[in-house]
């Protein structure tokens, strides 16, 4: 699995800017309604809704915030009525590219996000193109700070996670998608704070972007995505070399 960290924290920078901007609480919350609505509002029952209580949790969204979006999804409160869409496609470079959006209007997404693709060079795939070489995983980031490498291992790999790596100043944490709830459960009783917490899809193989005009084209479609209000997670199969990410930033 290794490979995927400079992706996963490209991800977790853009994902602390989103939250000074409010959008985090809100794309969870929509989430969580989607998936209350699927697989009911008990998380006992639904691994999904229980992830994402996880995930809230772990960027401090209030308990009234999940309770409202959870009711949402099991029709006790108005504003349910949300569409699952997955666009497939390839950035500049021929980098695979997957977008999920939830959205009331599925005619605006669409026109939204393909927009957005012409825009920054980027062209739709077949079903099926880019997300096969994805898998559904639990990735969990905790700060090295204070953290005993040995004890978290042992935490992480008796509960179930797949693997455990460092990735500079920071432990990555890999789960099946099924493992996930317990890895985090096991993580929270043993008092370790978590800095980022989620289910995700990983590339297979990701692709290594040693070009940085090609990088940042990649990058400015990906952002462009991000900040429609429809779109949920935008996945990417590539990397970006240390080096390239330093003169970016």
């Amino acid at each position: 699995m290794s490979g995927h960290s400079k992706w996963a924290n490209i991800k977790i920078r853009k994902g602390k800017a989103d939250a000074v901007r409010g959008k985090v609480f809100s794309k969870i919350a929509k989430e969580m309604t989607v998936s209350a609505r699927m697989g009911g509002g008990d998380p006992a029952g639904n691994i999904t809704l229980r992830s994402l209580i996880v995930k809230a949790k772990s960027v401090n969204m209030p308990n009234d915030n999940i309770d409202r979006a959870i009711k949402k999804g099991t029709g006790e409160l108005e504003g349910g009525a949300l569409e699952e869409l997955m666009y497939e496609a390839y950035a500049p470079g021929g980098v695979g590219i997957l977008v999920q959006a939830l959205t009331d209007n599925k005619n605006r997404a669409a026109s939204e996000i393909r927009n957005a693709f012409t825009k920054n060079g980027a062209s739709l795939a077949q079903q099926g193109a880019v997300s096969r070489s994805f898998q559904r995983k639990g990735q969990i980031y905790i700060d090295a700070a204070g953290v005993d490498e040995d004890t978290l291992m042992n935490i992480v790999l008796e509960a179930g996670a797949e693997d455990m790596r460092r990735d500079g100043d920071q432990f990555e944490v890999l789960t099946a998608f099924t493992d996930y709830s317990a890895v985090c459960e096991a993580i929270s009783k043993a008092s370790i704070a978590t800095a980022s917490s989620e289910l995700t899809m990983l590339p297979e193989m990701p692709t290594e972007i040693k070009d940085k005009a090609k990088a940042q084209q990649v990058m400015k479609l990906i952002e462009a995505l991000e900040e429609l209000d429809d779109v949920q997670n935008v996945y990417g199969a590539f990397e970006i070399p240390d080096a390239i990410l330093a003169e970016m930033e």
